[in-house]
């Protein structure tokens, strides 16, 4: 299989993962840094150009809430779980587990 190949199919399985792993750890209210830094420590590592990015989606969604403050004479945004995220996560939490247990069965 040509490297082009795996690394796009590569990018199309992290993709939903890390949009999962995202709202999963925006059940706590975090700001970018924090957030990447929590991701790493799982295992899972985001760059900030994906991140961002990806933030800004879904709270266009919905599904996140954010707010500037300030916090070590710095501003920042946090970001955490809309009512319609949480509900949301929910909902994507049973499917991927529906999903990953169909996975093992066939793998």
């Amino acid at each position: 299989m040509p490297t082009d190949v795996f690394e796009n199919l590569k990018q199309e399985l992290r993709r939903g993962a890390l949009t999962l792993a995202v709202l999963s750890q925006l059940r706590v209210e975090r700001y970018g840094y924090t957030l990447r830094v929590a991701l790493s420590d799982l295992g899972l590592e985001i760059e900030e150009g994906t991140l961002y990015p990806l933030l800004r989606r879904l709270e266009s969604q919905g599904l996140l809430v954010s707010e500037w403050r300030e916090e070590d004479r710095r501003n920042k945004r946090f970001y955490r779980l809309s009512p319609e995220g949480e509900a949301t996560l929910d909902r994507l939490l049973a499917e991927w587990r529906s999903i990953n247990s169909s996975l093992e069965r066939t793998l």
